[in-house]
């Protein structure tokens, strides 16, 4: 069992004088790692277990590094430190712990009924494989439709690529609690299906192909969840959660150019996609919402509202875009759209603000321009190609756009956020 699997108190050094009795320090120490473990935010994590704290009439200090937090009475006592990585994303056992929180904190739940409650969210099971195959074979169809795929048989493997690898990635979980294999799995799968499609000849777009099914893997809500621990000053958490973010797509990346060279297939150049007509373009940003959703475990109640928030910045982006503005801009817009509304209705819904608004917007995720630097990076290193100033030219100019884009993303999503929580602290309770 991983350490974010087991429930392990490494100190409880609460000094006996204290308020805290031992059932309101075991519920705040299992509702901290909970939220901390399933992706609420630190800041998130924060406010709902000091809020507890002073409901139970025992006040903690929370706080967060890599691999374990602490709950401490007052700054000069120690108190419980837990083990727990966070590597894990779980909107429908986040909701359900914070609305636990808010029936204790009202006192519509007593303390021994909320351990039981905590010990069935605990155990909830993950999303089914049947659920979790097809949603992922519908996201990553979507992703070609939007990145301009204009044969039903592109969509159709990417479709295909995508929910064997969803099973694949479900098989191997069974095998080991590494984070990093079931995406190297799965983008090897999809490298492999590339290789393939080439030896056959068949008429699909290969750079979507390999590229769609990569796309359901990134780890968008801990790159976000890391920057927002990085702004607020957060360092050494928000830095590791990061490097674990792009250690998932180093694994990805891997996977998926191993599975090219089986059939010593390139990674195919980055042709001018298709233009996608406006309600292409918004059905299938919706599609890709209720994907991610689903893999995030997220309740088909709460699914509806990020789906209209994705399609709005979808079609936010596209009107900016057909009026001449450049894409930079056009996902500053979306993603200033989004973040603005994930981060009313998640503190609303009791949901993690990095999960449901990745959802909203990683069809907006430069994936194609950041698996071909790569792959153009790699083909330098194996003499494939000699670095000639065009080979550079296009090396850099895709890492930039790549680049720009995550930037403007990353703003667009984080600034309202920021904003939205300063507001909260501010107001009157």
């Amino acid at each position: 069992m991983s350490r974010a699997g087991a429930m392990s108190v490494v100190h409880d050094n609460t000094q006996a004088g204290a308020p805290a009795s031992a059932v309101a320090m075991k519920l705040l120490v299992r509702v901290a790692r909970l939220l901390f473990v399933y992706g609420e935010t630190s800041e998130g994590t924060r406010r709902s277990v000091e809020r507890l704290g002073e409901a139970l009439g025992t006040p903690v200090m929370f706080t967060a590094r890599w691999g374990n937090i602490r709950l401490q009475p007052n700054e000069y006592t120690f108190g419980a430190e837990i083990l727990a990585d966070p590597v894990a994303i779980d909107i429908g056992r986040v909701n359900a712990t914070q609305c636990l929180v808010d029936d204790l904190c009202t006192f519509r739940l007593q303390a021994d009924q909320a351990l039981q409650q905590l010990d069935a969210i605990g155990h909830m099971p993950p999303v089914s494989l049947a659920r979790f195959a097809i949603m992922a074979a519908a996201g990553a169809a979507a992703l070609a439709v939007i990145f301009g795929a204009v044969h039903v048989l592109t969509v159709a493997l990417v479709a295909i690529s995508a929910g064997l690898g969803a099973c694949a990635r479900r098989g191997v979980s069974h095998f080991g609690s590494s984070p990093f294999l079931q995406p190297f799995v799965a983008a090897l799968l999809a490298g492999a299906i590339v290789s393939l499609v080439n030896l056959l000849h068949l008429p699909a777009s290969q750079h979507l192909l390999a590229a769609c099914p990569c796309m359901v893997l990134v780890p968008g809500p801990h790159f976000l969840n890391g920057t927002i621990d990085l702004l607020r000053a957060r360092i050494a958490l928000g830095a590791s959660r990061v490097l674990f973010a792009v250690l998932i797509v180093v694994a990805i990346s891997a996977g998926l150019f191993i599975g090219l060279s089986i059939g010593t297939t390139s990674f195919e150049e980055v042709r001018s996609a298709a233009a996608v007509p406006l309600i292409y373009d918004v059905c299938a940003a919706g599609i890709a919402v209720a994907a991610y959703g689903s893999f995030f475990n997220m309740p088909w109640r709460m699914l509806l509202l990020p789906i209209g928030i994705g399609m709005a910045a979808h079609a936010l982006r596209w009107g900016l875009l057909d009026m001449g503005a450049s894409v930079h801009l056009g996902a500053f817009a979306a993603c200033v759209l989004v973040g603005s509304c994930t981060a009313v209705f998640s503190h609303r819904l009791r949901v993690p603000f990095g999960a449901s608004s990745f959802a909203a917007v990683v069809s907006l995720i430069p994936g194609i321009f950041m698996f071909q630097t790569a792959a153009d990076a790699l083909a330098v290193i194996a003499n494939k190609s000699d670095l000639s100033a065009t080979v550079l030219t296009e090396i850099t100019g895709n890492a930039v756009t790549a680049a720009l884009i995550l930037l403007a993303m990353t703003a667009g999503l984080i600034v309202p956020k920021m904003m939205f929580d300063y507001w909260l602290a501010a107001r009157p309770h």
